[in-house]
């Protein structure tokens, strides 16, 4: 089932744009994670549209959000975002 809106930390794990939630949190509370834009907390609320841009050391990487899952399988992961850029520093 199809939700309107997912915690961006839960989003981040289940998308597998970072592999643990824990991490995902983290990764939010450093603000090393943007939504639209502008920084984003760990429960942030995200929905289909939303652009997500991920600091990973040396480069960032933006990414649209197409739709959300409670859960899905690896192979399926890739089908709830879609590459916008990847910037290296």
């Amino acid at each position: 089932m199809k939700k309107a809106k997912m915690r961006l930390d839960k989003y981040l794990k289940v998308s597998r744009l970072i592999k643990r939630r824990t991490l995902a949190k983290e990764v939010a509370a450093n603000e090393r994670i943007l939504v639209n834009g502008k920084p984003a907390k760990p429960s942030k609320e995200i929905k289909p549209g939303d652009e997500i841009t991920i600091s990973f050391g040396n480069k960032d990487v933006t990414v649209k959000v197409l739709s959300l899952e409670a859960s899905t399988k690896k192979a399926d992961a890739i089908s709830l975002y879609e590459f916008v850029k990847e910037e290296t520093k």
